[in-house]
């Protein structure tokens, strides 16, 4: 039987965008995460103060003797505080394998070899754990203000504090990008997801305690700086136009913010190679 040559031919599938392959790492990550039940239900647990808020507007809005509950700027702030929590155990479970699973299956050689960039690989791991901080923080706080709106049926609270929307909107990404930084730096050191987590809550609770130390021997706050979460809980006081809560300047505070997030992208452009180099 005769084989005829059918020579080139055209591709005739769909090409991605130049510069958008991270979008797909992005997509696949968030997929993988939401299909465990364990992680949907931490999501929704992280939901439950805004229902609460929620609750709490309601009542102020409706019940006459409950003005004591009469939303505030200050609110909104203790909202976001509230919301540390869950984003530290959000930042664990979705965070400590992103670089470190695929270190332990080799798989960094494959992603790198196909068209795909290191910026891109890094971006890609980025998206996924902003999207999910972002949608515990300022996704909710942002519906709070909405909310407030609609019970109230008047635009007032949010004419008095225009500050409000952008507050959230910065503090909500300054702190997503610190955490995430950091996060997907100690992802890259190793390739055991379960020693990140140890590591990343190890880190967070011994800046705490080394400042609980150094409080109780110089009886001031100005070492609160050591603490990153201390940093973003400065910075975002600042943010709301709130009293400052440490004695440590405020640009202290950035700077600490700042470093961590370069030195944490230091890390990761020496530690993400399709090769790994041993000296």
């Amino acid at each position: 039987m005769p084989i005829h040559d059918q020579g080139y031919r055209r591709y005739q599938g769909t090409r991605a965008p130049v510069g958008h392959a991270w979008l797909v790492m992005a997509k696949a990550g968030l997929r993988t995460l939401f299909s465990k039940r364990a992680f949907i239900a931490l999501m929704l647990l992280a939901w439950i103060p805004f229902v609460v808020r929620v609750v709490q507007l309601y009542a102020a809005t409706n019940l006459p003797q409950a003005t004591f509950l009469a939303p505030d700027i200050r609110m909104f702030r203790r909202f976001l505080e509230i919301q540390e929590l869950f984003l530290f155990f959000i930042t664990i479970y979705a965070g400590a394998g992103l670089i470190a699973n695929d270190r332990r299956a080799n798989a960094l050689q494959i992603y790198l070899a196909r068209p795909l960039t290191r910026f891109e690989y890094i971006l890609g791991k980025f998206a996924v754990l902003m999207a999910l901080l972002l949608f515990v923080t300022w996704v909710p706080a942002l519906l709070l203000v909405a909310v407030q709106i609609l019970f109230s049926g008047s635009l007032q609270f949010f004419l008095d504090n225009l500050i409000l929307v952008p507050a959230i909107t910065v503090l909500s990404f300054v702190q997503a990008t610190a955490i995430a930084s950091a996060m997907l730096a100690l992802s890259s050191l190793s390739r055991s997801s379960r020693y990140v987590g140890v590591l990343y809550a190890g880190l967070i609770f011994f800046s705490q305690a080394m400042y609980g130390v150094l409080l109780a021997i110089t009886t001031d706050s100005r070492m609160a700086w050591v603490s990153l979460p201390l940093d973003l809980g400065q910075v975002g006081d600042a943010i709301f136009r709130l009293p400052l809560r440490f004695e440590i300047p405020l640009w202290l505070a950035i700077a600490m913010i700042v470093s961590l997030i370069v030195a944490s992208g230091v890390v990761l452009e020496r530690r993400v190679r399709g090769v790994e180099i041993v000296a």
